[in-house]
C-alpha cells in the first residue's frame, strides 16, 4: 500500500506543473522541473537498486537537486538515508562503507569523494537539477541492501555529544508529525489549490529540521526559498520581498539578526519566529521581541520523536510569557510529558527536577514512554523547563553543576554572543567547569570580569574555574555547539 505521504507528493508534483516550487540563489524552479528530475532519479533507482521501494543513501545538501532526490525516494515509498557531508571526508566514507547500501546518489563532488569507499555500492552523480545521471561506480556484485519496510528517512542525530546514531523515521510518524505541528492538514485537499505565501527554509537537509520544513512546504503545496545555509543578507532580502508570517531561526541565527539590527519595518510581516534545535536564552528572545515587536516561540523536539513534542503557541505567549520565560512551552496536542526520579524512575510532581520522559503523538497510540537524557521540571501549569543533560552534569566536589544553567547565565551578559561549559579534571575536586566564550562583534570581554559577573547569579561551585575567549564556537550544521570539537578547542586554548 502506497504511504499517504508518497501519494501527496505525487499529487502536488503533478498539479499545475508551471507553478513555482522553490527559489534557490535567486532563480525560481517550477514543479515541472522538479517532477522531471524526480522521474530521471526514479529511472536511476530502478536500474541500480533493484526497483521496488529501494533504500537510497544521499549526502544531503541544501540544493534543488537534493530536494528532488528526497521527493523522488519518498514518492516511490523508499527509504532516504541521510549522509551528512559536513562530517568530513573520512567520516563520510566510513559511514557509507558501514551502511551496506546498494545505491548512493548525490552531487558530483560528493560522489567523487566516495570513490573506493565500498565495492558493493553503486555511486551515481548529478551535476545539478537538470543534468542526467553519471555512473561513477557500478559494482560487479551489489551489496545485499537492507530493507526498511515503512521507513521514510534514516536520519543521523546531530552528534553534538558523540558519534551520531541513526534513527528510523516511519512514513506514518512523519505524516503525523506534520499534523501535530498544524502545518499540514490531515484531510484530503485539492492539490491544485496552493497557498499564496512563500516560506523561507534555511535548516540543513542533513538534519531533521531541514527535512521537516521542506516536507511542510511540499505537502502543503507552498512555494519556498531554499538557502544553502543561513546567510543574513539574502535572508533579510527574502523577508522583505516575500513578507512571510513566520520564520524559523536557530538561536545562533536569531542572535545574528539582533546584532545586525535591521530596520523593524523589514520584519513587520512576521507574526512569530519559531526557534528550536538548541537552547535559546530568554534574554535574546526578549530583546528580539522588544526590538522588532515579534514574539519568539521556542520548542522542544528530537529526531527520535520524529518532530516536536512541546512548544509555545501565540496564545500561551500572550498570556504566560512574562511569568514562564525560559520554558520550552507546553506539550503539543496528543503528546505527553512527565518527569521521573533519576535513580528510582518514580514519577515526580510539579516543579521537581528529574529525567524527562516523552510519549510522542506522532509515534502512534501504542507508543510508550521514551526516556531522555534531559534533566527537566514541569510546573503545575504544564510548562516544560529543560535544565540540562544528565550525561553532561559536572560533579564538583560532590556538588552537581548543570552546564546549560551556567551557559545561560554567561549568554545573558551583554558582551557574550555564545558560550559552552565543559567539565575538566581536577585533582582535588574531581571535575570543575570551564567555559569557552564567543564575544559579540566589537566586544572584548575580560575573562576575570565575566567570571565575576556570572558569580552574581551562580552558586560558588557553579562558577567556571576557567573562562577562555575564542573567536568562534564550533557548531554542527544544525547550529548546535559541537561538544567534541569544543572539548578539543578547550584543550588547545588551555595548553
Amino acid at each position: 500500500m502506497t504511504p499517504r505521504l508518497s501519494g501527496r507528493i505525487a499529487e502536488v508534483a503533478a498539479a499545475d506543473p508551471a507553478a513555482r516550487a522553490l527559489e534557490f540563489r535567486g532563480r525560481w524552479h517550477t514543479w515541472a522541473e522538479l517532477a522531471a528530475a524526480m522521474d530521471r532519479i526514479d529511472g536511476v533507482i530502478d536500474a541500480h537498486a533493484g526497483g521496488g521501494t529501494a533504500v537510497v543513501g544521499v549526502p544531503a545538501r541544501n540544493t534543488p537537486l537534493h530536494v528532488a532526490l528526497l521527493l523522488a525516494v519518498l514518492r516511490r515509498g523508499g527509504c532516504f538515508v541521510v549522509i551528512n557531508p559536513a562530517r568530513g571526508r573520512e567520516s563520510v566514507r566510513s559511514d557509507v562503507a558501514g551502511l551496506g547500501l546498494r545505491l548512493v546518489l548525490g552531487q558530483t563532488a560528493d560522489i567523487e569523494e566516495l570513490a573506493g569507499a565500498t565495492d558493493g555500492t553503486a555511486l551515481v552523480a548529478f551535476d545539478d537539477l537538470d543534468a542526467d545521471a553519471r555512473v561513477q561506480h557500478r559494482p560487479a556484485r551489489p551489496a545485499e541492501g537492507r530493507s526498511r519496510p515503512g521507513v521514510a528517512v534514516r536520519m543521523p542525530t546531530s552528534g553534538t555529544t558523540g558519534p551520531p546514531k541513526r534513527i528510523d523515521l516511519a512514513y506514518d510518524a512523519l505524516d503525523a508529525s506534520m499534523a501535530v505541528a498544524k502545518h499540514y492538514e490531515a484531510k484530503k485537499r485539492d492539490p491544485a489549490r496552493r497557498p499564496s505565501g512563500v516560506a523561507l527554509v534555511n535548516s540543513p537537509l542533513a538534519h531533521m529540521g531541514g527535512v521537516f520544513r521542506v516536507l511542510q512546504c511540499v505537502l502543503d503545496g507552498r512555494a519556498f526559498v531554499f538557502f544553502e545555509r543561513f546567510d543574513l543578507r539574502p535572508w533579510l532580502e527574502a523577508v522583505r520581498t516575500y513578507r512571510p508570517k513566520t520564520v524559523s531561526l536557530v538561536p545562533a541565527a536569531l542572535r545574528m539578526v539582533l546584532e545586525a539590527d535591521p530596520d523593524p519595518a523589514d520584519l513587520s510581516s512576521l507574526r512569530a519566529v519559531t526557534s528550536g534545535t538548541a537552547p535559546l536564552a530568554p534574554e535574546d528572545a526578549d530583546a528580539f521581541t522588544a526590538r522588532f515587536g515579534v514574539p519568539v516561540l521556542t520548542s522542544y523536539a528530537a529526531t527520535e520523536f520524529a518532530g516536536g513534542v512541546a512548544g509555545w503557541t501565540l496564545r500561551d505567549h500572550e498570556k504566560h510569557w512574562s511569568e514562564k520565560r525560559g520554558s520550552a512551552g507546553r506539550a503539543q496536542p496528543g503528546c505527553a510529558l512527565r518527569v521521573v526520579d533519576e535513580h528510582t524512575h518514580d514519577v515526580l510532581g510539579p516543579d521537581r527536577p528529574g529525567l524527562l520522559e516523552v510519549r510522542p503523538a506522532q509515534l502512534g497510540r501504542d507508543a510508550g514512554w521514551m526516556r531522555t537524557n534531559d534533566l527537566a521540571r514541569i510546573d503545575a501549569d504544564g510548562f516544560l523547563y529543560i535544565l540540562g543533560r544528565a550525561d553532561q552534569a559536572i560533579i564538583r566536589g560532590g556538588f552537581k553543576v548543570l552546564p546549560d544553567r551556567v551557559r545561560s547565565v554567561l549568554e545573558a551578559l551583554p558582551d557574550v554572543r555564545g558560550a559552552v561549559v565543559l567539565g575538566v579534571p581536577d585533582g582535588r575536586l574531581g571535575e570543575v567547569p570551564a567555559a569557552l566564550v564567543e564575544p559579540r562583534p566589537g566586544a572584548a570581554p575580560d575573562p576575570a570580569a565575566l567570571r565575576a559577573e556570572a558569580a552574581r547569579s551562580l552558586a560558588g561551585y557553579e562558577v567556571p574555574k576557567e573562562v577562555h575567549i575564542v573567536a568562534e564556537l564550533p557548531r554542527t550544521t544544525s547550529g548546535k555547539v559541537d561538544l567534541g570539537a569544543a572539548k578539543a578547542l578547550l584543550r588547545e586554548v588551555s595548553a
